[in-house]
């Protein structure tokens, strides 16, 4: 007998896995690029079972950063208004059989991402589940509890440790 072929749902998981894989290569390598133009060590685990993705040296501290791929949010014009990104690890391949789980300060210090060609970190202490970070300010003119994207800018973070 020959060699049985994967049906098509499995090519289709495959394929989506590794567009995913290549978005949070591309997200984490952009945020070690950002901390190594401003002079910050970083150090990559070795294999893929860590709960970080890199380790940030700054000042004599060491950082647990963990890379999260964000999305933008648009308003009705088409203009983008925030993005997020999920802020919990999901394992499994099917949608009804995967498992969420969040992350904690123990695990990690902070989510980075990347949108246009600049670095946030947000502390694991101020996410839930997905973190939205607001570019626009929201039409009912609310600024109480919400996370403007500027003040999360990698250069901005850097000055409170």
């Amino acid at each position: 007998m020959g060699e049985q072929l994967p049906c098509i749902a499995d090519l289709q998981v495959q394929k989506n896995m590794i567009n995913t894989k290549i978005l949070g290569n591309t997200t984490e390598m952009e945020c070690m690029l950002e901390c190594t133009k401003l002079g910050i060590q970083v150090s990559i685990p070795f294999g893929e079972d860590s709960r970080y993705d890199f380790i940030m040296d700054y000042n004599g501290n060491l950082y647990k950063i963990q890379c999260k791929h964000c999305s933008e949010i648009f308003d009705n014009d088409g203009k983008v208004t925030a993005i997020k990104f999920k802020t919990v690890r999901q394992s499994g391949s099917n949608a009804s059989l995967h498992t969420r789980t969040k992350y904690t300060k123990n695990e990690i210090d902070y989510f980075a991402t990347s949108y246009e060609g600049r670095c946030y970190l947000v502390p694991v202490e101020q996410c839930s589940i997905l973190k939205l970070l607001r570019i626009i300010p929201p039409k009912n003119g609310q600024t109480k509890g919400i996370s403007f994207l500027k003040d999360y800018e990698l250069s901005e973070v850097l000055k409170t440790l």
